[in-house]
């Protein structure tokens, strides 16, 4: 499939420009995040304030991601961005005077998270999508895994990062290092020249847009197959990535240091596997390289549920994160190598409300489970069903037809 509207003097440049730009972005919003739920959990100790506080945090991004992949395919993807970012700072100003007031209250919390999550859900579809109009189609795999790297290496410091905001300048300080970052971000993304999508014409009504974008992704058989095999990958996951801390405390002990141990461990992994990506450069075959890593995610998360002490499951859970950004690039970029240019932001919009819209699934859904069935069972029994789907799209995923 050809990328028609990659342009390719300046591409490095350009490239710098944009991950620079998009993960000053990230940070600032990871850590403000982390503040937000931890003064949350510090002010009110409630399982049912976290429950909001998740809710809030991901349904308004599910709800408005497949509108976010309709814009993304009609306007200006850097625009988009730029704007996203701003309405994000915006509210996030706003909450910042608020408090500063006398107005801070739990519920107005709420509101921002909710907020920021569908400037987030218009935005990451666009992310996503503008990558083949600012690389070469043989060099995605390679910046996807410097991304992921960046990535992962803003995961394991926004925690710290945002403890550190958090219990030095109080949660209005993290208010305004967001504002800070968002500025900076479109600052750079000012620079960065990115034409509007071919075919982007707004001939049709949004919701016509998002009928066709829908027609196409489950028209072609290729991405039927693959989103069909998300979706699963998803649910099955789900277990391992939202009981985990459950899992420990109840086997190994309730310390917090094991769950800081926990979550260094898989970013630190994830750095190293982002690492591999981008020194590797390509995957020829992508979607051997996606069921080989569904399948290695199914036996170490099965391994997590019977880990015999902490050590052996840091361990396993450390070969878990490698393997997420190898297995996150192969997805993105066999993607932007399938989909039409013009019908990307549509296509990846499907995916993220696929990935964000599992979480809240999985709360209600595993968390009271996780009461009457042991969590290591839990694990045991999706995981072990990740390897019959990894074979599965093996054997059909490359099918064209």
């Amino acid at each position: 499939m050809s990328l028609q509207y990659f342009e390719p003097a300046g591409w490095k440049k350009r490239i710098a420009f944009f991950l620079v730009s998009q993960n000053i972005s990230l940070f600032g919003s990871s850590v403000v995040s982390f503040s937000i739920l931890w003064h949350i959990t510090l002010a009110t100790s409630s399982g049912m304030w976290m429950m909001l506080a998740t809710l809030c945090n991901n349904v308004p991004f599910v709800v408005i991601s497949l509108f976010g992949g309709v814009w993304a395919d009609r306007y200006s993807r850097k625009r988009l961005i730029m704007l996203a970012d701003g309405f994000i700072a915006m509210a996030t100003l706003l909450l910042a005077v608020s408090f500063l007031l006398g107005y801070g209250r739990l519920p107005l919390l709420l509101v921002a998270l909710a907020v920021r999550s569908l400037g987030a859900g218009v935005q990451n579809p666009a992310v996503k999508a503008v990558y083949p109009q600012l690389v070469p189609a043989e060099q995605l795999t390679r910046i996807q895994g410097i991304n992921q790297t960046l990535g992962s290496v803003l995961s394991l410091l926004a925690p710290a990062a945002g403890g550190l905001v958090l219990g030095t300048v109080g949660i209005i300080g993290a208010f305004f290092l967001d504002v800070v970052t968002a500025a900076a971000a479109i600052f750079v993304m000012g620079f960065i020249r990115v034409e509007r999508p071919r075919g982007a014409i707004a001939a049709k009504t949004i919701l016509g847009d998002m009928k066709d974008g829908l027609a196409y992704t489950f028209g072609s058989k290729r991405l039927c197959r693959f989103i069909v095999f998300y979706v699963l990958s998803y649910l099955l996951f789900a277990p391992a990535f939202v009981l985990t801390p459950l899992l420990i405390a109840r086997t190994f002990g309730g310390e917090v240091w094991r769950l800081t141990v926990h979550e260094i461990v898989w970013a630190a992994a994830a750095i190293l596997g982002g690492v591999f990506v981008a020194v590797k450069g390509d995957f020829l075959d992508k979607v051997r390289t996606i069921a080989v890593c569904t399948a290695g995610f199914g036996v170490l998360f099965a391994l997590l549920g019977v880990a015999w002490n902490f050590t052996v499951f840091l361990c396993f859970l450390a070969a878990a994160g490698f393997f997420l950004p190898v297995w996150t690039t192969a997805i993105t970029v066999y993607i932007q190598e399938t989909a039409a240019p013009d019908k990307l932001g549509r296509v990846f919009s499907v995916t993220e409300f696929v990935s964000v819209g599992a979480i809240p699934v999985a709360v209600a859904v595993f968390g009271p489970l996780a009461d009457v069935v042991p969590v290591g069972a839990l694990l045991l029994t999706s995981s072990a069903l990740l390897i019959p789907l990894a074979i599965a799209y093996a054997l059909r995923g490359r099918r064209p037809t």
